[in-house]
């Protein structure tokens, strides 16, 4: 086959510290233009789809900038020493982010895993073998609460434990020997009352290094982080960047980052599992070379992105009672949305129902249209060009149907068949493994109420019992992560009993079975 160049003269080679006689040839592209065909997964049976909930990871993230994929492509062909390239690598981006050293990681979450195994364990190879055992190590991770997520987990995994504070007074009391660490999430810093500049002050009087959590943010040249006294930051590549989807970065002070390196993969610690390859990372630098070429903007994309919303907007508005709203960009999201709502409108048809259409139909559309309400908004980062009509079109069909239809109104439910007051004992059977929790319910009409009590934490029950038929919500909080418990069932022996199925959300489902406590 005729072979072509894979590496840019004065670009990727020179990076690498090869000659563009090394840099050799590789195969030409396949004819197809990219993108063309869904074969590559509906062959082995995927369903890919057209996703509107922008760059969520479950549903795919971001769409890789054509450059990253070229990058990645011509990575591909030649074997490079990881090290090298990584310390070639920091040395390029770093500069272009305002940043003192930076590696590529597998993800955000990687690089926070890094970023805190190299505070407890430094660059001292018997202390990395040992982690995550913290004996005779220091193990605190202060953290506000204001920044509690289900990402620190990707701390927490370490072994570290999360010392949970509410004031900057409190953070400055909770220092001790066993500290190792100052933790910040980024969206999070407007939510409450500690702000970086007192975790500085802290860090100052205490010396301790400060790490944060920007995953969903933008790494602008004047790093808002870095630059306000912040000794690591860890953002996304396969978010608003654009790079390869499970790509990260991590931006800091050299001796940190060092550390973060040493105990990461390729190496054998504690992140080895967590690689993070050689086409993954030219991905990355691809992305972030775009990124800066553009002047650290989106306005091109932007333009697009709302040209395709108020295409969709356009075609909604001509039902009766449809607002339609185009937002401008919210927290740390860079990009427009339209938000789609029909509450005041006869169309009788849900939010979650017009999700469940679109998402089976043909083609699928994955979208934020959810629950019981009339009104869902559409996020556009992950569309290409040609779904906003596609889109549109579906829509309207869904629409149209409901248009026609009387809105139904609902029946009076059956009153409950027994009077489930009171203490349960409940029985989970997960698909692997079991557990024990209890509830206490109290019943009002059809209404639900009370407390559900699982092994590490409780939460409020909200629900109802109609008939035989009972359901009911809850969502135990254990450290960052609130864990949601969706009960279906079904009351048996004279209300003694009952039995179903309880959703999970990510973590599937099991089977519930309760008898009075």
């Amino acid at each position: 086959m005729k072979r072509r160049d894979v590496f840019r003269t004065g670009g990727y080679a020179a990076l690498l510290g090869l000659t563009e006689a090394q840099a050799g040839a590789a195969p030409a592209a396949a004819a197809a233009k990219a993108g063309e065909s869904q074969d590559l997964y509906t062959r082995i049976g995927g369903q890919p789809f057209i996703n509107l909930t922008a760059t969520y990871t479950i549903n795919g993230g971001a769409l890789s900038r054509p450059e990253v994929k070229r990058a990645m492509e011509e990575a591909s062909y030649w074997p490079v020493n990881l090290d090298e390239l990584m310390a070639k690598v920091g040395a390029y981006i770093a500069p272009k982010l305002g940043a003192e050293s930076a590696i590529v990681t597998c993800g955000a979450s990687a690089a926070l895993t890094h970023a805190t195994a190299g505070v407890l364990a430094g660059t001292d190879p018997e202390k990395i073998q040992q982690l995550p055992n913290l004996t005779g190590l220091k193990n605190e991770v202060i953290i506000a609460r204001q920044s509690r997520n289900a990402y620190d987990q990707a701390l927490r995994t370490t072994g570290a434990k999360m010392v949970e504070v509410e004031t900057p007074e409190q953070a400055e009391r909770a220092v001790n020997a066993r500290t190792a660490m100052l933790f910040l999430l980024g969206t999070g810093e407007g939510n409450g009352p500690v702000k970086l500049e007192q975790l500085v002050a802290i860090k100052q009087k205490h010396g301790l290094p400060i790490l944060v959590d920007a995953a969903a943010e933008l790494p602008l040249k004047i790093n808002p982080y870095l630059s306000r006294g912040a000794d690591m930051v860890a953002y996304s590549g396969g978010k608003i960047l654009r790079g390869p989807q499970s790509s990260g970065l991590l931006l800091g002070r050299a001796d940190f980052i060092q550390a973060a390196w040493a105990n990461s993969s390729p190496h054998h610690a504690f992140g080895r599992s967590m690689k993070a390859s050689k086409e993954e990372t030219m991905g990355l630098v691809a992305a972030i070379d775009a990124w800066v070429a553009t002047g650290y903007t989106f306005e091109a994309d932007y333009k697009r992105w709302e040209g395709w919303l108020k295409e969709i907007a356009a075609r909604m508005e001509k039902f009766k009672g449809m607002t339609t709203e185009l937002r401008p960009p919210r927290g740390a999201s860079p990009f427009p949305t339209l938000q789609l709502d029909w509450s005041k409108s006869d169309l009788d048809i849900t939010a979650g129902q017009v999700g469940q259409q679109l998402l089976h139909g043909s083609p699928r559309i994955q979208s934020h249209g959810e629950g019981d309400g009339r009104a869902f908004q559409i996020r556009p980062v992950s569309m290409k060009d040609g779904d906003a009509k596609v889109v549109a079109d579906r829509l309207e069909a869904i629409l149209r149907v409901a248009s026609i239809r009387p809105r139904m109104v609902k029946s009076p439910a059956p009153p409950p068949v027994a009077d489930v007051s009171g203490e349960w004992r409940v029985a989970l059977r997960f698909a692997v493994g079991s557990a024990e929790h209890s509830l206490t319910l109290n019943v009002s009409g059809t209404d639900l109420t009370g407390t559900h009590r699982g092994r590490l934490a409780q939460s409020a029950v909200k629900g109802a019992i109609e008939g035989a038929h009972v359901s009911f919500r809850s969502s135990l909080r254990y450290e960052g992560q609130s864990l949601p418990y969706d009960f279906q069932g079904t009351v048996t022996a004279g209300g003694k009993r009952m039995s179903g199925e309880v959703h999970l959300g990510e973590y599937g489902k099991a089977a519930w079975s309760a008898e009075r406590g």
